[in-house]
């Protein structure tokens, strides 16, 4: 019996997903919940498990479309009698919806089996273990080499190298942890792409330019990035303030604590610290903590801290956030934000990651920029941004001296919160960022 499987709303609503690879071909024998692709929505790289045992039939769509929920995306050949297909669409509406739309029975670390092919030399290739999940032990195509290990990378770097032509299995990773980064694929493809013709001299007598104009489809994270940033920008009246800080005593104190054995693996840092001064400081200006509900006429004032943390990825922005933040210890926040970060860099990140947010940071400081006006999440009253620490000559103790110097930006939504709302949420962030030991009084 032919069933099809069509692309669902994978959270909030989302419209479409870009197929960025596929695990499974026509004629492959699939398990139950075998993830057969991964996919790209505008929030998160997600792996699509298969709703049904049995045969796939028809892949509908190639790595790279784009497919609009509800459109079918594959066929199975699901083995049955007339009377299961008789009792088929009872059973399938007693399922309940999960991320994938589905609600399939307990998950089979089954692999899908593919039909082995012939490589290049006549050998036999199977590639259900060469293009399965990263990690996967591979010998190309000749039996007598050593299985090695497939190159790590991230779905987006997997799709950049096949639309540049690139051989991921020749590309060596220059970072430390091993994966294979887009400026990887970037730099080698520099390296192994003929030298372009030489280009006779214009009528002008100079030379014609080798570059050429590029055109990126806007879609994925930067499509929805701009579509909230315009709807941010057109909706909520954004308001900043700014406050520059001596942090010496957070520095002091974040480097003791990674000194100390106990909490060495949290790494903490001047970020974490902030991340904490701001969970503190929110419970004293609960109005930065809300949101603007034009549709009941209400503001929604929430009950704990969902905080975001904006994350630079070769996807685009992303901001997932630590879910109820305020009841974090400074270590375990500073742990679940390095966590968090790590995921989304590697996209795989999950719409609940990256949705729920209720008050956001942005530190722009690690690329060395002082200040900026952050652009409001949609939905959050406000958004911190933080600004490098740097060495400057400081007032300090009646005399002049050098200090750990860090700029505060607070952009917030002024139907809100007013500036004295707002400035008082600053003054406290920057008391904890002063002296971290003020935490202690915080109520």
């Amino acid at each position: 019996m032919i069933t099809e499987f069509r692309l669902p709303d994978l959270g909030e609503g989302l419209r479409e997903a870009e197929i960025v690879q596929w695990h499974v071909a026509a004629g492959d024998q699939v398990a139950l919940n075998q993830t057969i692709a991964e996919v790209e929505t505008a929030k998160a790289v997600v792996e699509l498990p298969s709703p049904f045992a049995g045969t796939v039939s028809a892949l509908h769509h190639a790595e790279g479309d784009v497919v609009p929920v509800g459109e079918v995306l594959i066929a199975f050949d699901v083995a049955g009698t007339e009377t299961d297909a008789a009792a088929a669409p009872a059973a399938e509406a007693r399922r309940e919806p999960n991320l994938v739309g589905y609600g399939a029975a307990p998950r089979s670390d089954a692999r899908p089996q593919r039909r082995a092919r012939a490589g290049a030399g006549g050998d036999v290739v199977d590639l259900a273990v060469r293009e399965a999940a990263p990690h996967d032990a591979i010998a190309p195509s000749a039996p007598e080499r050593e299985p090695r290990e497939r190159p790590r990378s991230t779905p987006p770097v997997r799709k950049l190298a096949r639309d540049l032509g690139v051989d991921l299995d020749l590309v060596a990773a220059q970072g430390i942890d091993g994966l294979i980064t887009r400026e990887d694929v970037e730099s080698y493809a520099a390296r192994t792409s003929p030298a372009p013709a030489a280009t006779a001299p214009a009528s002008t007598g100079s030379p014609a330019s080798s570059m050429s104009d590029q055109r990126i489809p806007i879609r994925g994270v930067r499509k929805h990035t701009a579509e909230a940033m315009v709807r941010s920008a057109f909706t909520a009246p954004h308001a900043a303030t700014f406050l520059t800080v001596d942090v010496t005593a957070s520095v002091v104190f974040a480097a003791g604590l990674r000194a100390d054995r106990r909490f060495a693996d949290a790494h903490v840092g001047i970020m974490a610290v902030a991340a904490k001064a701001v969970c503190l400081a929110l419970r004293r200006t609960p109005e930065l903590n809300a949101t603007w509900d034009e549709a009941a006429g209400e503001i929604i004032r929430f009950g704990q801290v969902n905080l975001g943390i904006a994350a630079a990825t070769d996807r685009g922005l992303v901001v997932p956030s630590v879910k109820d933040a305020g009841t974090l210890s400074l270590v375990d926040l500073a742990q679940s934000i390095r966590t968090l970060a790590d995921t989304a860099r590697a996209g795989k990140a999950t719409p609940a990651d990256l949705s729920g947010g209720t008050f956001s940071i942005t530190n722009y400081g690690v690329f060395g920029v002082d200040a900026g006006t952050p652009i409001l999440v949609p939905g959050e009253a406000g958004i911190l941004g933080l600004g490098a620490v740097q060495r400057r000559p400081w007032e300090h103790e009646g005399g002049v001296a050098l200090r750990d110097v860090m700029t505060l930006s607070l952009s917030f939504d002024h139907r809100l919160v007013d500036g004295a709302e707002a400035a008082r949420f600053l003054t406290d962030v920057a008391d904890v960022l002063r002296e971290p030991g003020r935490a202690m009084v915080f109520a």
